[in-house]
Order: C-alpha cells, then structure tokens, then sequence
C-alpha cells in the first residue's frame, strides 16, 4: 500500500504522532493524512506517544543513552524510528492479549453457561432440543452434589448439581411447578454478598414441571446450565428470580 511516491510522507507519521514537525511539516503531512488510509490507521495505533516521549525527554542527557541513543529536545529520525517500532510492538501484543481473553470467555459460554432445555421435550417451536441445550440434562445426571428446595409460597421447586472448575463453579437447575409467561435468571449469592446471575430462560405459558399438566412437554422439568465466577466454597444460596424481581425459589449450597 505504501508506494514510491508517498514513501517520504508514510515515514514522517511516527514524527507528526510525537508532535516534533515543525508548521510546514505538519500542514504538509496533514494534507496527505486526507487521503491516505494506511497513515490514518497507524496515526490511531500511536496515539499516546506523547508522554513516552515526555518521559524520556526528562532524562539526564549527559551522554545518557535512552533506547539506544540520547535523546535530545528533537529526537532523530532513527530513534523515532525505533520509539514507533516499540509502541506497535507493544499494541500488537495487547491486541493479541484481548483475543486471548475474548477466546477465553467464548469456550466458558460454550463449556456451561447457557444451555436450557426442557427434559425430552422440545423447543418452544415444537422442534427437537439442539445437541448443546441437550447437553443440560446429561450435565444435571452426572454431577453429584446436588442441593434442593422447594418455596412454601410458590411452591416452585429447585435442585442444583454444581462442580468446581478452575474458571468457578459450574451448575444446572432442574426446575419443576413453575407456570408463565415468565422470564427467569439463576443467581449464585456468595457469602461476601456477591450476585452472579449464571443464566437466564423464559417460561412459557404451559409451565414446567407441572404434575397434572396435561401435556407431556408441560410435565417435563426445565434444565438450564450455566457457571458462575464464585468457587463452590464461595456461595451461600442460589436463587430464581424473574426478571421483575420476584424471588420464585431459593437454594442453600
């Protein structure tokens, strides 16, 4: 992208970045800065150079070397070279780190937190559950630690089986007596008072978990994975709520 033409005015970018043009420098920079993409990028990727810049400048320069030379009131082309080197170095690597985290965060999603499902039952939609929301009620019959309870006023009734993970806790509520139109979320409480919410669903009309329900999918439980930040040692309770704040359960740990 750089051509033979522009070359001269893609090197001063560093320079204009640090803000050691002289007027005719800059004027003449920000012209071609109009028109060409590629400075206008590493313009952005360099900003906040200026206190680095600062920040060296207030070294002693008594033949000091800062980076390799000592730097004067106008440092040269060279170490401008090299201070724009290191800062997209540095940017680079905090890129990269983001990825990581975000690449991170996806497998935790993908590993606990939302897969809701209703025990052999579909979809809203009639349609067979997906292989992830599927995957809850296999996860609830392998987990061993499991805490239950059911609310003496909605009668709703609540087990969570939980295992630890180096990321936290991981859980999945099976939910039974519960009729809609609702919109819930599972709560982890810790013992510092601390809420995570660790997954949300919606309840539709029909219910879950209803015994007398006269369709099977309304007899069926609801199964809805999900993982909190709190170790297992961490929680006090796990809690129902809707999404308009009404407390429908609540389970010790």
């Amino acid at each position: 992208m750089q051509g033979s033409q522009g070359s001269n005015e893609h090197e001063t970018v560093g320079a204009y970045a640090l803000g050691i043009l002289d007027d005719a420098e800059a004027t003449a920079f920000e012209v071609h800065l109009a028109t060409c993409e590629w400075c206008a990028q590493q313009l952005d990727e360099l900003s906040g150079m200026e206190p680095m810049l600062a920040a060296l400048a207030d070294l002693p320069g008594s033949g000091t070397p800062a980076i390799g030379e000592s730097l004067s009131a106008k440092p040269s082309p060279r170490l401008v070279e090299r201070l724009v080197d290191d800062v997209g170095e540095r940017r680079a690597l905090k890129r990269r780190r983001s990825f990581y985290m975000i690449a991170a965060s996806v497998a935790l999603i993908i590993a606990g937190p939302i897969a809701v499902m209703a025990a052999g039952g579909g979809s809203d939609s009639g349609q067979s559950a997906t292989p992830l929301a599927a995957t809850a009620k296999s996860t609830f019959d392998t987990l061993s630690d499991k805490v239950s309870a059911t609310d003496s006023g909605t009668k709703v009734s609540a087990t969570v089986a939980m295992a630890p993970k180096a990321w936290g806790t991981q859980a999945v509520l099976e939910l039974k007596n519960v009729k809609g139109p609702l919109k819930c979320s599972l709560i982890a409480v810790g013992k510092n008072g601390e809420r995570e919410t660790m997954t949300s669903w919606s309840v539709p009309n029909w219910g879950y978990g209803i015994t007398n329900a006269k369709t099977e999918e309304a007899k069926n439980p609801l199964y809805a994975q999900g993982g909190a930040a709190l170790t297992p040692n961490q929680i006090d309770h796990f809690e129902v709520m809707t999404f308009d704040g009404k407390r429908l359960v609540q389970v010790d740990a």
